[in-house]
């Protein structure tokens, strides 16, 4: 009995050795993440004080219209020597912020616009722009949620995975409105005290320029921010838009509303 017992043992541990070896260059097999479709970060440089800006506000609707809300994601900047700030009689738009990017980028007329942080370029030509980068793929993905608080903040979670190749530049995180009647001087020359302005860019989250990340091919990247909102906004309204950006431009944008939106479970 104890020598067919222990022929059994020796069976065993064949059969055990035999199945559980696998060559070492079959143990691990990478597999690369499938490519993303690239969605367009579009810089409106406007101003309420400029008459050929709701034009390129039409552009704009034009152009997601064409494309979807996903894919062109429109931040309209008030800055510069035409933007306008509040005063006691009317509501302005202008931002310090907006101003600062108005003036890194140098700037000379509105309404201009940065398509995926390439070359300023007028409102005429951003549709070929756009075209040209939506044919492109993106070597990141973003995942954006938000989570409201009842003490007026939000939270704002991102994942980045990296997709195509390890990269290196900034997280953007922007806030965003919609719906705003404000004043806005026309292409006639007159000024309408009823204008809806869209995309309205609010507030920089993690500084004027971000902050730095970096991904690997196949590895994620998460963040969590925390914002109070201002009274002056409406909740309803806003949306947040998380971007990343290097020396080359906008590698990968993406947009959610503040409201409806799934809850992240801790």
């Amino acid at each position: 009995m104890r020598i067919k017992a222990y022929i059994a043992f020796l069976l065993a541990a064949v059969l055990m050795t035999s199945c559980s070896h696998i060559d070492e260059d079959e143990q691990l097999i990478y597999v690369k993440p499938a490519p993303v479709e690239r969605s367009v970060l579009l810089e409106d440089f406007t101003g309420q004080r400029c008459v050929n800006c709701p034009n390129a506000a039409e552009e704009i609707e034009k152009l997601i219209e064409q494309y979807g809300e996903d894919a062109i994601i429109a931040v309209s900047i008030h800055s510069g020597p035409l933007g306008f700030h509040t005063n006691p009689r009317f509501l302005g738009l202008a931002t310090d912020v907006g101003d600062n990017y108005y003036n890194h980028w140098n700037l000379e007329f509105q309404p201009v616009g940065l398509i995926d942080r390439g070359a300023p370029a007028e409102y005429t030509a951003w549709g070929t722009l756009i075209r040209q980068e939506l044919q492109k793929t993106a070597p990141v993905d973003i995942d954006l949620m938000v989570n409201p608080s009842d003490d007026n903040q939000i939270d704002i979670y991102t994942e980045i995975q990296g997709v195509d190749g390890n990269t290196r530049g900034k997280l953007q995180l922007w806030i965003v409105e919609d719906d705003i009647t404000a004043f806005q001087m026309m292409p006639d020359g007159t000024r309408n005290d009823n204008y809806l302005h869209h995309h309205v860019f609010r507030a920089a989250v993690n500084g004027e320029w971000g902050e730095d990340v970096e991904v690997q091919e196949g590895y994620t990247v998460s963040n969590n921010h925390l914002i109070t909102l201002s009274d002056e906004w409406k909740a309803e309204n806003l949306s947040v838009i998380a971007f990343v950006y290097n020396d080359s431009g906008v590698l990968q944008v993406t947009k959610t509303k503040l409201l409806n939106n799934e809850v992240v479970e801790e």
